[in-house]
């Protein structure tokens, strides 16, 4: 009787692009993917026809973002797990059909979680204290000093903080933000109250949330149901002066409203994520002085990106053996198709 130990070897097939073999798995990890079965590594410009059918049809797992429609899946007869390496769950994947055939759909966004997290505290303590602001007047030469400098200043210590979305990167906000002794309220209509308490959260509802903050931390993903409601309507009900702190997805605000808020001194704002990437030359969002501006660096460490092999490589040994994958996220099928984030850019 054939035990999950004896399964036969499995056919990996690995095109990361736009990320590179070389970036996301060091000799080790790449002799360990190696080991465990068939590898074909393809780099050489997208996943057609021809290359899926010579290399990806006859594959057990899939590593990469080539576009999976019901036709190339009914071609994928062996395929038992697909790894989505650039971090997101896009709409390339017959998702439905995946789930039919009881194939597996993981992504890697878990590594980025705490990198981003130290970056948005940071911007976060800069929009209270005016860091890099005071950097920029001093090299202009219009700096102020003391008191001066603060007039609107403000510290996170006791500070009501607000959170729109409470997965990975949320978590991994939290913890850094204890030792500032705040209340912490988070809305979230993906997770029960119960689940939110759980994390030493206030649950409450997005109103709540931006009525009450002081700093907002926007971490929710962009899905088919969310895409631009943070609006003029939603900043406006933002404290005057308040902090607006974007890392997760553009796609989720109504940027050109965000950006009118900020100009007038309504909000502050720090943002990693724009609606087009790179930010175009001549963008208003360079020129105003009540934002903070990130090129999408928040949680590209090459560290991070050395993780996403080693949770790939463990969860594939995993998957060769029968058993369920442990270290990267699984696709649930209610809510997989709904999201909207767009791809990396190598630009």
């Amino acid at each position: 009787m054939a035990t999950p130990e004896t399964k036969k070897r499995p056919h990996i097939f690995l095109a990361p692009a736009p990320r590179a073999v070389a970036d996301i798995f060091d000799a080790g990890d790449l002799a360990r993917l190696e080991a465990l079965g068939t590898l074909s590594i393809h780099e050489d410009g997208p996943v057609t026809e021809a290359v899926f059918n010579a290399h990806a049809a006859h594959a057990d797992i899939m590593i990469g973002q080539l576009d999976l429609p019901a036709e190339r899946l009914a071609q994928a007869s062996s395929l038992r797990a697909i790894f989505n390496v650039e971090g997101n769950f896009l709409p390339n994947i017959d998702y439905a059909e995946c789930f039919r055939k009881g194939v597996r759909i993981l992504n890697i966004s878990p590594v980025f979680a705490e990198p981003v997290a130290e970056a948005a505290l940071g911007m976060a303590i800069d929009l209270a204290r005016g860091i890099s602001r005071s950097d920029r007047y001093f090299r202009q030469g219009t700096e102020r000093y003391g008191l001066d400098a603060n007039r609107d200043a403000f510290t996170l210590y006791r500070q009501d903080i607000g959170f729109i979305g409470m997965g990975d990167l949320g978590r991994a906000i939290l913890p850094l933000l204890r030792p500032f002794g705040g209340h912490v309220r988070a809305y979230d209509p993906w997770l029960p109250s119960m689940w939110i308490e759980s994390q030493g959260c206030e649950a409450a509802s997005l109103e709540t949330v931006l009525r009450k903050s002081k700093v907002v931390f926007v971490v929710a993903g962009v899905t088919s149901e969310n895409q631009g409601f943070l609006g003029a309507n939603e900043f406006s009900m933002m404290p005057e002066g308040a902090a607006l702190v974007l890392v997760s997805r553009a796609g989720v605000v109504d940027f050109d409203a965000m950006l009118d808020f900020a100009a007038k001194g309504r909000i502050r704002v720090a943002t990693d994520v724009f609606p087009e990437e790179p930010l175009p030359p001549t963008h208003r969002a360079r020129e105003i002085d009540h934002i903070l501006l990130s090129p999408h660096q928040a949680g590209a460490l090459d560290g991070a990106l050395r993780e996403i092999g080693k949770r790939v490589v463990a969860d594939a040994e995993l998957i060769a053996r029968g058993l369920p994958p442990a270290m990267c996220k699984v696709a649930q099928p209610e809510t997989v198709a709904m999201f909207r984030s767009k791809p990396v850019s190598k630009s």
